[in-house]
Protein backbone atom coordinates (compact mmCIF):
# COMPACT_ATOMS: atom_id res chain seq x y z
CA UNK A 1 0.00 0.00 0.00
CA UNK A 2 1.50 3.26 -0.71
CA UNK A 3 0.11 7.02 -0.40
CA UNK A 4 1.07 9.48 -2.25
CA UNK A 5 2.41 13.07 -0.56
CA UNK A 6 3.26 15.86 -3.10
CA UNK A 7 4.38 14.05 -6.26
CA UNK A 8 5.73 11.72 -4.59
CA UNK A 9 4.47 7.83 -3.57
CA UNK A 10 5.36 7.07 0.20
CA UNK A 11 5.13 3.13 0.53
CA UNK A 12 3.81 2.49 4.13
CA UNK A 13 5.68 -0.28 6.21
CA UNK A 14 4.28 -3.44 6.84
CA UNK A 15 3.40 -5.02 9.99
CA UNK A 16 5.99 -7.15 9.72
CA UNK A 17 8.91 -4.34 8.97
CA UNK A 18 7.27 -2.62 12.14
CA UNK A 19 8.13 -5.67 14.38
CA UNK A 20 11.54 -6.01 13.48
CA UNK A 21 12.30 -2.26 14.42
CA UNK A 22 13.43 -2.75 17.51
CA UNK A 23 14.58 -0.67 20.39
CA UNK A 24 18.05 -1.32 19.68
CA UNK A 25 17.28 0.25 16.13
CA UNK A 26 16.21 3.65 17.49
CA UNK A 27 17.94 7.00 17.44
CA UNK A 28 17.91 8.16 21.24
CA UNK A 29 15.41 10.90 19.96
CA UNK A 30 13.34 8.21 18.98
CA UNK A 31 13.52 5.94 21.96
CA UNK A 32 12.89 8.97 24.39
CA UNK A 33 10.04 9.73 22.00
CA UNK A 34 8.32 5.66 22.46
CA UNK A 35 9.27 6.03 26.38
CA UNK A 36 7.17 9.62 26.59
CA UNK A 37 4.44 8.36 24.41
CA UNK A 38 3.92 5.20 26.75
CA UNK A 39 3.98 7.62 30.16
CA UNK A 40 1.69 9.41 29.04
CA UNK A 41 -1.23 6.21 27.90
CA UNK A 42 0.42 4.71 31.59
CA UNK A 43 -0.38 7.83 33.91
CA UNK A 44 -3.55 8.06 31.94
CA UNK A 45 -4.89 4.75 32.86
CA UNK A 46 -3.81 5.85 36.81
CA UNK A 47 -6.20 8.77 36.19
CA UNK A 48 -3.94 11.46 35.91
CA UNK A 49 -3.93 14.58 33.10
CA UNK A 50 -1.02 15.15 31.02
CA UNK A 51 0.80 17.77 30.06
CA UNK A 52 3.64 17.09 27.96
CA UNK A 53 6.71 19.57 27.20
CA UNK A 54 6.82 19.22 23.54
CA UNK A 55 10.53 21.39 24.04
CA UNK A 56 13.49 19.47 23.09
CA UNK A 57 14.90 20.31 26.18
CA UNK A 58 13.89 21.19 29.84
CA UNK A 59 13.92 20.16 33.44
CA UNK A 60 10.76 17.52 32.80
CA UNK A 61 8.96 15.64 30.04
CA UNK A 62 5.57 16.21 31.22
CA UNK A 63 3.19 17.19 34.19
CA UNK A 64 0.86 14.98 35.50
CA UNK A 65 -2.06 16.30 37.34
CA UNK A 66 -4.48 14.08 40.01
CA UNK A 67 -8.07 16.08 39.52
CA UNK A 68 -9.61 14.45 42.98
CA UNK A 69 -6.68 15.18 45.02
CA UNK A 70 -5.38 17.89 43.00
CA UNK A 71 -1.73 16.45 43.21
CA UNK A 72 0.38 17.48 40.47
CA UNK A 73 3.44 15.58 40.13
CA UNK A 74 6.34 16.94 37.45
CA UNK A 75 8.03 13.81 35.72
CA UNK A 76 11.05 13.00 33.94
CA UNK A 77 11.16 9.98 32.11
CA UNK A 78 13.93 7.66 31.57
CA UNK A 79 14.08 4.34 29.02
CA UNK A 80 16.43 1.72 30.94
CA UNK A 81 19.03 -0.85 28.99
CA UNK A 82 21.35 -2.94 29.47
CA UNK A 83 24.54 -2.05 31.44
CA UNK A 84 27.02 -5.10 31.09
CA UNK A 85 28.22 -3.76 34.58
CA UNK A 86 24.50 -5.55 35.72
CA UNK A 87 24.32 -8.50 33.32
CA UNK A 88 20.58 -9.57 32.96
CA UNK A 89 19.05 -6.30 34.50
CA UNK A 90 17.70 -3.20 32.75
CA UNK A 91 18.81 -0.31 34.07
CA UNK A 92 18.06 3.24 33.84
CA UNK A 93 20.94 4.69 31.80
CA UNK A 94 21.93 8.81 31.65
CA UNK A 95 22.30 11.17 34.46
CA UNK A 96 20.72 11.08 38.19
CA UNK A 97 18.27 14.20 38.79
CA UNK A 98 20.25 17.58 38.60
CA UNK A 99 20.02 20.13 41.52
CA UNK A 100 17.41 21.87 40.45
CA UNK A 101 14.99 19.07 39.63
CA UNK A 102 15.59 17.89 43.19
CA UNK A 103 15.02 20.96 45.00
CA UNK A 104 11.43 20.93 42.51
CA UNK A 105 10.65 17.62 43.63
CA UNK A 106 11.05 15.90 40.22
CA UNK A 107 9.68 12.28 39.79
CA UNK A 108 12.12 9.97 37.76
CA UNK A 109 9.56 7.38 35.55
CA UNK A 110 11.89 4.74 34.27
CA UNK A 111 10.48 2.95 30.95
CA UNK A 112 11.63 -0.73 30.42
CA UNK A 113 11.14 -0.69 26.36
CA UNK A 114 11.37 -4.77 26.38
CA UNK A 115 8.41 -5.12 28.92
CA UNK A 116 6.85 -1.92 27.78
CA UNK A 117 6.63 -1.73 31.88
CA UNK A 118 6.65 1.82 34.00
CA UNK A 119 7.35 2.66 37.24
CA UNK A 120 8.30 5.59 39.50
CA UNK A 121 12.03 5.86 40.51
CA UNK A 122 12.11 5.69 44.61
CA UNK A 123 14.37 8.13 45.52
CA UNK A 124 16.96 9.44 48.18
CA UNK A 125 16.39 12.23 49.30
Amino acid sequence: MSEVIGQRHIKKPSAETIKKLSADEMSCSRKGDFAELYAVTWLWDQGYEVFRNYGSDGMVDMIAWYKETNEFILVDVKTMGIDSRWPGQNVTKGRSRTPEQKEKGVRILKFDPQTRNLHFMEHKE
